[in-house]
């Protein structure tokens, strides 16, 4: 039995492959290139990371959070960042129309591409940003190699 989808004929089987081979791309992290690097849907606090020659760096949006909120952890190649968003509840006499704020605790943890010097890190936090400062581990940083001419 045939069923048109799409504009062409597809039989279960055909369905059953393309099926497979989007799974398979999936678990072999074959993303196509627009959506590599995106969080997952609700992913919090919301993070960018990008490296440069000498170190990792991280932003985190972390609107309303105050140093007290916040813990930074570095572990082997993983950073993670722990924190707590208090309940901003509203007057005794207050009725919520929408809320969309989440509150409680959060930790959101991202395995780092490079070893790291985890004693040089640093971080700050400016106008709801968290930014950390990955220093790269002395075997992860490039290094120029002497190229000797042969005789």
């Amino acid at each position: 039995m045939f069923e048109t989808f799409g504009g062409g004929p597809w039989t279960l089987g055909r369905l059953r492959d393309e099926m497979d081979r989007l799974f398979a791309n999936v678990y072999e992290g074959n993303w196509p290139s627009a959506l590599s690097g995106l969080a997952t849907p609700g992913s919090f606090p919301a993070m960018n990371l990008w490296e440069r020659e000498d170190a990792l760096c991280a932003e985190l949006e972390v609107p309303g959070l105050t140093l007290d909120d916040l813990d930074v952890l570095v572990v082997g190649n993983e950073l993670t960042v722990k924190g707590s968003r208090k309940n901003g509840e509203p007057s005794e006499d207050s009725l919520y129309h929408r809320r969309e704020r989440v509150t409680g605790s959060f930790s959101r943890s991202i395995r780092l591409p490079v070893d790291i010097d985890a004693g040089k890190v640093e971080a700050a936090l400016k106008d709801g940003v968290l930014t950390v400062i990955l220093p790269k581990a002395a075997a992860a940083k490039p290094r120029k190699v002497l190229v000797k001419a042969r005789t």
